[in-house]
């Protein structure tokens, strides 16, 4: 049944239950709204400050040892304002909700959301723990079952909120590998039926088309060490016998590397994972004289006190391998990443626009609960009796637990 004339608060609410339908990726993070922005009068900048829990080593013995609180905190900046523009006569207004929505806010929305997906799933790039080899298919939920140890030695919450989010041709690969295995029925029929694995191997499962494809430096030979790494908090390396002298690209930004002899250690614990620390590439770097005189990467390393992550810090000579493999040829290596993660790796932060005067009509919707909001703003052109209007989202993201997430390599 049509309604008489749809109004934009209407078309607002449905606008933001359709944004938070078609959110992929972004439907599995951390999402954080803030009111305050909007406030006519009240401006509050663009940063969201999101605080990190204090880390504490525990004492033996009966005195008192009093350590120093280091507040952590990090700032996300919302500095992504994006829009869908089109327009509609007065007569679609004559339309029922659902016609609406199929003809101009499902396109608009799917657009915008695509945007916000594409924008979340570049936060690969700061996750240093990756499962997998470029090039190389999985067969088996190896993998899957590898991340999910990765991320249980960095004391991510083992609940259900956990989520594999693949391109398409890993979710494939990973498919017709389940497909083998002794699993709930129910599932196994979901997965023969839609393609899709739905819930496995301790994850919620999703494909998002967004999912980055990942290249990387084409360094060769077997990188070392150059000089020991002595102080806590390094965020940058050196590295020698590079075979070829010079190389444009021997390491791109998002390159993940361990260390030899650098292994990982519980977060809580700070026992050793028996596993070598992985490490992420922050910053493109040029091989010149068979060195990078300084690479740099996340995290920073540190072998004792709040923030140990490792058990030694680097020496002389130790092997330095990219994405596990000890040597390479001088050529890049294509790789779809899938993300496995817990919710709070990520945040996306949204606000609300402020809603601007001497137009026909403007509306915003939100939702503290999913923190979402979305704008509309019509306007009317008396000429043509044609309502041209845009939605618009502001949003940043931020990888606030690293630690938190595995990058699935194939």
């Amino acid at each position: 049944m049509s309604n008489t004339l749809l109004n934009i608060s209407t078309i607002t609410k449905e606008t933001l239950m359709e944004l938070k339908n078609q959110l992929s990726f972004s439907g599995a993070v951390n999402r954080q709204y803030d009111e305050k922005f909007a406030v006519s009068g009240a401006k509050v900048g663009t940063v969201i400050n999101i605080r990190k829990p204090v880390r504490f080593t525990v004492t033996d013995g009966p005195a008192l040892e009093i350590q120093n609180i280091a507040d952590q905190s990090v700032a996300l900046t919302l500095d992504s304002q994006k829009h869908v523009g089109f327009q509609f006569s007065s007569k679609d207004l004559t339309l029922s909700i659902d016609e609406f929505k199929e003809r101009y806010l499902k396109p608009a929305v799917t657009a915008l959301a695509n945007k916000i997906d594409y924008d979340g799933t570049g936060q690969y790039l700061n996750v240093f723990n990756s499962v997998g080899t470029p090039g190389t298919a999985p067969t088996t939920l190896a993998l899957p079952l590898a991340a999910g140890v990765f991320m249980d030695e960095s004391g991510a919450p083992v609940d259900d909120m956990r989520s594999l989010v693949l391109p398409s041709v890993l979710q494939s690969d990973f498919v017709t590998a389940g497909l083998t295995l002794y699993n709930d029925q129910a599932e196994v029929s979901k997965q023969y039926k839609r393609g899709k694995m739905g819930v496995a191997a301790g994850f919620n499962w999703k494909m998002d088309q967004n999912m980055r494809t990942h290249s990387t430096g084409a360094v060769d030979g077997a990188p070392q060490v150059k000089t020991t790494i002595s102080v806590q908090g390094a965020t940058t390396i050196a590295i020698d016998t590079i075979t070829t002298a010079t190389i444009t690209g021997a390491y791109k930004a998002g390159d993940t590397f361990t260390i030899g002899s650098v292994f990982a250690v519980n977060p809580q614990s700070k026992q050793s994972t028996g596993r070598l620390m992985q490490f992420v590439v922050t910053a493109d770097a040029n091989a010149a004289t068979n060195e990078v005189a300084a690479l740099s990467f996340t995290p920073a390393i540190y072998s004792t006190g709040q923030y140990q992550n490792v058990d030694s810090l680097p020496q002389d000579n130790a092997l330095v391998k990219t994405f596990n493999v000890a040597s390479s040829a001088a050529s890049s290596k294509v790789s779809p990443t899938g993300l496995a993660f817990h919710r709070d790796a990520f945040v996306l932060g949204m606000a609300d626009l402020e809603l601007p005067g001497g137009v026909d009509m403007a509306a915003r919707a939100s939702d503290p609960d999913a923190g979402l909001s979305i704008r509309i703003v019509r306007n009317y052109d008396i000429n043509n009796d044609v309502f041209p209007c845009r939605l618009d989202v502001l949003y940043g993201w931020k990888t606030i637990y690293p630690e938190l997430a595995c990058r699935v390599q194939r």
